[in-house]
């Protein structure tokens, strides 16, 4: 995606220091453009577990990459296999973390110096990048078919798109799980606008989302969490769109806190509810979401809130200072609120024998 016209990934080898991985610092955004250097598996771990990086897709290709790190200063594969471990240890949600330890793991066994295990890695956490892109991309081309659809049937009017929380390209290596098929639509000339709601409380529509949105050029409004169920009931959504940290084969989604609730207000207005995600988000080994865990964050991000003061970003606190405040990150919508899941394969209904036919290798 591009960034005041200049063609960004969220992750990559920094050119000419290829033993550095830079990262764009989502901590940042809106309001400041920060790219991060990233030297060692300590670095990378802090930088997943305290949000400079987030998204499934995107997790997962910085702990490729946080891995091929740890093996520059590794001298056995116990130690590469240990910083694997601790980068599992720091999103407990998020699937493609763990996908991506196993992915490298694999790839040592196939060098024999040291030297030779690290070009492996270093290879293959490009590769995992470069795939998980494209697999974006091609949920772009399938989803936005859905888009296309409904603007046929509304004689070419406005399609209202609602999202939750950043399913972008920042959430991505590129393009973006629910937004990639926004991105083809609008790019294909297909008139539409796109409600984003805050996310509380990190605010990752507010901040993230509505970010991506401006530098596309793509119509958009920002609205407070609880305005979705209300639009509804007036007819100003036509499609809700969202991404998932972790889907079981059976289409029960985790996404970021409150999707539940959009989608019971999507089943109540009989509008559709579609949940966007490579295959890498799938869990094949879960059958029940009850049983996915869900991570709890500090309470300082409910407690406090993040924005522009005279030119400076500041953090301001928004409930008595002695109250407690819990953070559920995730919730998880069964799969009979979904109406269909959007995948590099093609569309299919979020049920096992709908899933499994996309993706055939995995039955057991």
């Amino acid at each position: 995606m591009k960034v005041k016209g200049k063609h960004f990934r969220t992750i990559w080898l920094k050119k000419g220091e290829e033993e550095t991985v830079q990262i764009i610092d989502q901590r940042n955004l809106p309001h400041e453009f920060v790219i991060e250097d990233l030297k060692n598996v300590k670095e990378t771990a802090k930088a997943i577990k305290e949000m400079h990086v987030r998204g499934a897709p995107l997790i997962g290709a910085t702990v490729g990459f946080g891995i091929y790190l740890a093996s520059l200063s590794a001298e056995s594969n116990k130690e590469i296999e240990e910083a694997g471990e601790k980068l599992i240890s720091t999103r407990p949600t998020a699937i493609d973390l763990g996908w991506a330890v196993k992915k490298q793991l694999e790839e040592i066994k196939k060098g024999n110096s040291l030297e030779e295990k690290r070009e492996l890695l270093k290879k293959n956490a490009q590769k995992i990048a470069d795939e998980s892109a494209e697999q974006c991309r091609k949920i772009g081309e399938n989803g936005a078919e859905i888009i296309k659809k409904i603007s046929e049937e509304k004689n070419r009017k406005t399609v209202n798109i609602l999202t939750h929380c950043n399913a972008g390209w920042l959430a991505c290596v590129d393009f973006g799980t629910a937004t990639a098929p926004i991105y083809k639509a609008f790019d294909d000339g297909i008139d539409l606008h796109v409600w984003v709601d805050e996310t509380r409380p990190r605010n990752q529509g507010a901040r993230l989302t509505a970010w991506e949105l401006l530098e596309h050029g793509v119509k958009h409004s920002v609205i407070a969490d609880n305005a979705g169920g209300h639009l509804m009931q007036k007819g100003l959504v036509d499609l809700c769109l969202v991404g998932t940290d972790r889907t079981t084969f059976t289409g029960d989604v985790a996404n970021k806190i409150g999707t539940y609730l959009k989608a019971l207000a999507a089943k109540d207005n009989e509008i559709p509810f579609y949940v966007a995600l490579p295959s890498s988000t799938f869990d094949w080994n879960l059958r029940d979401g009850k049983e996915i865990p869900i991570e709890e964050r500090g309470a300082e991000e409910v407690k406090f809130i993040q924005g522009l003061l005279k030119g400076k970003v500041k953090k301001v606190l928004l409930t008595p200072e002695k109250s407690i405040a819990v953070n559920y990150a995730f919730d998880v919508t069964p799969a009979r609120l979904v109406t269909g899941l959007i995948t590099e394969r093609g569309i299919c209904k979020a049920e096992e024998k709908s899933v499994l036919k996309l993706f055939p290798e995995f039955k057991k």
